[in-house]
């Protein structure tokens, strides 16, 4: 446990930011599943409004610091690519 005062606020202040990017990064999930889950329904519209509705969020994750850059292009890059493959 922290003993000094700094090192007893900063715990709390990465106890309170942990919470929040639990909330956060449960979302950005959320959203990556939806396109998934419409992709394998087959409906092509649907999917490429999950898709357009799921970028913005992701990138968002990225300015909030809860998923690196690389990851969220490569993400949004398999998304895209999913939903153009669809027939």
């Amino acid at each position: 446990m922290a003993n000094s005062p700094q090192a007893k606020k900063r715990a709390k202040q990465a106890e309170k930011s942990r919470i929040r990017n639990v909330g956060q990064r449960s979302n950005l999930r959320t959203f990556v599943k939806k396109v998934i889950a419409a992709v394998k329904s087959g409906d092509k519209e649907k999917a490429m409004a999950a898709f357009k509705v799921a970028e913005p969020i992701i990138d968002s994750a990225v300015t909030k610091g809860i998923i690196h850059k690389n990851k969220a292009s490569r993400g949004k890059s398999r998304l895209n690519l999913k939903v153009k493959s669809m027939a």
